[in-house]
């Protein structure tokens, strides 16, 4: 048994981070590890979660943390990259060139890496890259990114964490509706000028309404997409739905399993779809949406930057007319998805031994 630090965007309000870090959970519940977690939030981890934690910017608990632990271990998301700031990426190589002081082993798992476009953030990432004991990164595109870098070193490529976490239960209440229209959920996020979603989303609630469908819209984030989703309702008179009362991604899958679909850019709100047996046509604004189509038999994603709410309908509507069968196919490819994510914590196993 070890004492594991966990590191990444944890009890950050974002349900990804959230279901990577719980996925991670489940997948060495049987190896009896000792689990901290640095949360920005660390009384939503211990409330929710059961977790103990640490706040994540308190550099003294923090080090003490780590003095205490056997192995900081990230377990997944994209935290390396630097569109949002440099600095979270300053931040997390920090992290890991702190336990390597220490004398303590620094494992990233199962790693969304980039985009990377500066200069401080690519070398705060090759760095971290290169001194860590243990990397797997959670799509070939992360490896080829690792490459670019020039990160010269054995990188195994697994899947992502989330698909580990527990599948809701069949028939766990009933399909949501209103006034006898079907429910589909809708989960953007910021990209660019916020103009150019907010129209989209905004268009897309009244073409399903007159499709015979009723949106719901989701916050994935609550920093980022909660001002969104505001600015789609005005514009839709305030009267859009919204999903509220989610705790996290286990309450968020129970929730989807009663959804028609899911029209997303978020990629983790595919994910969870996914692992809710929904269908999810995407929206991309990233190659690792466009993968994550592809992997669980979806619609090549149109791309947010051309795509208008009319070519959407189109396709939910297709891929929803032949529901049945997605179903099914969704059903015989995740137990391939969840071998993968089991790669992630099998390397780590023999790191530790």
């Amino acid at each position: 048994m070890a004492r594991l630090l966990l590191a990444g965007y944890f009890g950050c309000g974002n349900h990804g981070d959230d279901a990577i870090l719980l996925g991670f959970l489940e997948g060495i519940r049987s190896l009896g590890h000792e689990v901290s977690v640095l949360a920005s939030k660390p009384e939503k981890m211990v409330n929710i979660y059961g977790l103990r934690a640490v706040p994540r910017m308190d550099p003294g608990q923090v080090g003490s943390a780590m003095d205490e632990c056997d192995a900081l271990v990230f377990p997944g998301g994209s935290i390396f990259q630097d569109v949002s700031s440099v600095r979270s990426t300053a931040y997390y190589a920090g992290l890991v060139k702190s336990a390597k002081k220490r004398g303590k082993k620094a494992v990233l798992l199962a790693q969304g890496v980039g985009p990377l476009n500066t200069f401080f953030g690519r070398a705060f990432a090759r760095k971290a890259f290169q001194r860590a004991d243990l990397v797997t990164v959670r799509d070939p595109e992360s490896a080829k990114a690792l490459h670019d870098l020039g990160v010269r070193r054995q990188v195994l490529t697994g899947g992502d964490m989330a698909y580990l976490l527990p599948a809701p239960k069949p028939g766990e209440g009933e399909a949501f509706g209103a006034g006898g229209m079907k429910s589909v959920v809708l989960a953007p996020r910021p990209y660019g000028k916020d103009g150019r979603v907010v129209e989209l989303f905004s268009d897309l609630t009244r073409r399903l309404f007159q499709a015979g469908f009723a949106a719901t819209l989701v916050a994935m984030d609550e920093q980022m997409d909660v001002p969104l989703i505001q600015k789609i309702a005005e514009k839709n008179g305030g009267k859009v739905p919204e999903l509220k009362g989610v705790s996290g991604p286990i309450v968020l899958q129970e929730r989807l399993s009663r959804m028609e679909g899911v029209i997303a850019m978020r990629l983790h709100a595919g994910i969870l779809a996914a692992n809710s047996l929904v269908p999810a046509y995407m929206i991309s604004y990233d190659p690792k949406v466009a993968a994550f189509a592809n992997s669980v038999g979806a619609p090549t994603p149109p791309r947010i930057e051309t795509v208008d709410a009319a070519r959407v309908i189109d396709g939910f509507q297709t891929l929803v007319k032949d529901r049945d069968r997605r179903v099914e196919d969704l059903r015989g490819r995740l137990p391939a998805l969840r071998k993968a994510a089991e790669v992630h914590v099998e390397a780590l196993a023999r790191l530790l031994g």
